[in-house]
């Protein structure tokens, strides 16, 4: 993923705790910048497959819908990614988690490319990637290690 930002974080949970909470978009407003977060569609195996977010994250405001790929194993490592598939303001917003155990925990990887469609100097996206990203892992890591 050209032109992103990415950061990681060490959560004292297992693999698997990390990536329900993950996956549990109803609870997002509760650790995240999003207002809501609503499952469209789910794949074969019951693993959501299209999330609508509603989204306030300081400069970015927008509703959008991503498509998300579950490439993860039983124990919870692996990878969880995301394409932009709609939005108003948002031109692109491509992410993944990537989560591996690292000792009794989980190394978490976010890497994060936005692009809207106004017109933004690059350094304001990136400070916005930043920020996203950030409140993320921070929220992610509070929530499983409560």
């Amino acid at each position: 993923m050209a032109e992103s930002t990415q950061s990681s974080v060490v959560v004292q949970a297992a693999p698997e705790a990390v990536l329900d909470i993950i996956a549990d978009f109803d609870g997002y407003p509760e650790w995240t910048q999003f207002k809501s977060a609503t499952v469209v569609a789910e794949d074969a195996d019951g693993w959501p497959e299209q999330v609508e977010f509603v989204l306030d994250a300081g400069p970015i405001k927008d509703t959008y819908t991503l498509s998300y790929d579950w490439d993860v194993v039983e124990d919870g490592t692996g990878t969880v990614s995301w394409t932009l598939v709609k939005a108003s303001l948002l031109k692109t917003l491509d992410g993944t988690y990537t989560l591996t155990a690292e000792g009794a925990g989980t190394k978490v990887d976010y890497q994060l490319k936005v692009d809207v469609s106004l017109p933004m100097l690059g350094v304001l996206k990136r400070k916005a990637e930043s920020i996203i990203i950030d409140t993320a892992l921070k929220g992610l890591k509070k929530r499983a290690e409560a």
